[in-house]
């Protein structure tokens, strides 16, 4: 017979651990799948630092019991809560030590399919071992939606992959490498691949390359007037998204689509000024048109900005080209249940507790960022997120779900308006 639980949850990111760690706490049955912090250990490059503020760099608990601060300080280890930059090694670490104290119960197996059944859903590990779940929280980050332009996917990995499939640069030594791209992603791997030894260039749709400005620290109080310091930056519109994240769904859907598209553009860390600028030969203006593997080399054909093209030869390509929220990209979630969820630009409509049309199943992270805006796409969401989800399993326990045979699939929303979810980086 399967495992019976209340609550089971696909994911062990930041979302996921921040939401088991609010249900332990409120003594809710639930169980965790998958393995903590992989999207962070696995697909981001080793010696990446993050964007976000130390402040803005933690899992979270009801009692606050663990920051990143509060980890640093029990270590001694650097930390600031503003100006000085979170290496990714720390923040896995950090993370993995959440799990270890907060959700010790984690299950490392990875969930193969969800699948509605009697009482709520039918779950099948990756070992075959089956559980059935009154409600599942689906806290899967951004690994299932890596964009790959069909320009560069038709290459082969051989010739070209996607930037998540590369944590250790060590490969690339002495090798020529051209990344594509314009977001963060892009000027991280430029600026380590360089220091890693290989030949490196970065080319670019854009006109530039936009990194961040160091801020002045103390924050002068007219900086901090223009622009009050959020968990996504410094900005009154990015205090609107922070604070505000609740409201954002009642919007007008084109405008929601384009603030989760626009806000935030392609940019580098401050921190990566001086490794990228003067090191890294930049080739802007540049939009890909044609690819072709040429022996053991592809060959790019791109269009500049005075219309001419050009032909640059390199050993790999690196496509940094963002991630595209997709419920179809969700494949564990089996076809009939997807079929059933309500979506606006192929990501799940969701109600102000993250739950979809289907009663039972909630979205979290960048899923859901087309419902609850750009905060969605950053690992600080998980301080709104955690709570609200939380407060809303415990409110419904006793709710009843109607029979799957009795629901008929959700009108899908096929209305376009432009990228959903994470705008790729180029």
């Amino acid at each position: 017979m399967p495992i019976e639980t209340d609550v089971a949850i696909v994911g062990a990111g930041p979302n996921g651990l921040s939401i088991a760690a609010h249900l332990a706490a409120r003594g809710i049955a639930f169980r965790i799948f998958g393995e903590p912090m992989e999207s962070w250990l696995t697909q981001m490059p080793r010696d990446m630092l993050l964007k976000s503020e130390g402040f803005a760099s933690s899992l979270y608990d009801p009692a606050g019991r663990l920051t990143l601060g509060d980890y640093c300080r029990d270590n001694g280890l650097p930390y600031a809560d503003i100006g000085l930059p979170v290496p990714l090694k720390l923040f896995c670490d950090y993370g993995l030590a959440f799990q270890r104290r907060m959700v010790p119960s984690l299950d490392r197996r990875k969930v193969s399919s969800v699948r509605r059944a009697s009482g709520g859903f039918l779950l099948e590990l990756e070992d075959a071992e089956q559980l059935v779940a009154r409600r599942v929280v689906m806290a899967v980050g951004i690994s299932h939606f890596s964009h790959m332009p069909p320009l560069f996917e038709a290459l082969g990995p051989a010739y070209a992959t996607h930037s998540s499939a590369h944590h250790d640069l060590a490969s690339f030594k002495g090798k020529d490498v051209l990344i594509v791209g314009a977001g963060a992603s892009a000027v991280d791997l430029a600026g380590l691949l360089h220091e890693s030894g290989a030949k490196v260039r970065l080319a670019a749709r854009r006109s530039e390359i936009e990194i961040h400005t160091k801020m002045r620290l103390p924050r002068p109080l007219g900086d901090r007037l223009r622009a009050p310091m959020t968990g996504i930056g410094p900005s009154w519109r990015s205090w609107f998204f922070t604070y505000g994240a609740a409201f954002y769904r009642h919007l007008p859907l084109e405008r929601r689509l384009k603030w989760v598209r626009t806000h935030l553009g392609p940019a580098g860390g401050w921190f990566m000024a001086e490794r990228v600028h003067g090191r890294v030969p930049l080739l802007l203006s540049h939009t890909p048109f044609a690819a072709a593997a040429e022996g053991s080399r592809v060959r790019l054909t791109f269009v500049r900005g005075d219309g001419g093209r050009e032909d640059i030869v390199a050993e790999h390509v690196i496509a940094a080209t963002g991630y595209r929220p997709d419920l179809d990209r969700l494949t564990m979630l089996d076809p009939a249940l997807r079929r059933q969820i309500a979506s606006e630009e192929r990501t799940p409509t969701l109600s102000g507790h993250f739950e979809s049309s289907v009663p039972g199943l909630y979205f979290v992270g960048p899923v859901a960022a087309n419902a609850f805006g750009p905060l969605m796409r950053f690992a600080v969401a998980a301080k709104f997120t955690a709570p609200r989800v939380a407060r809303h399993l415990a409110a419904t326990q006793g709710r009843r779900f109607t029979s799957p045979s009795a629901v008929e699939p959700a009108a899908v929303s096929t209305r376009v308006f432009g990228t959903a979810g994470v705008p790729p980086a180029s």
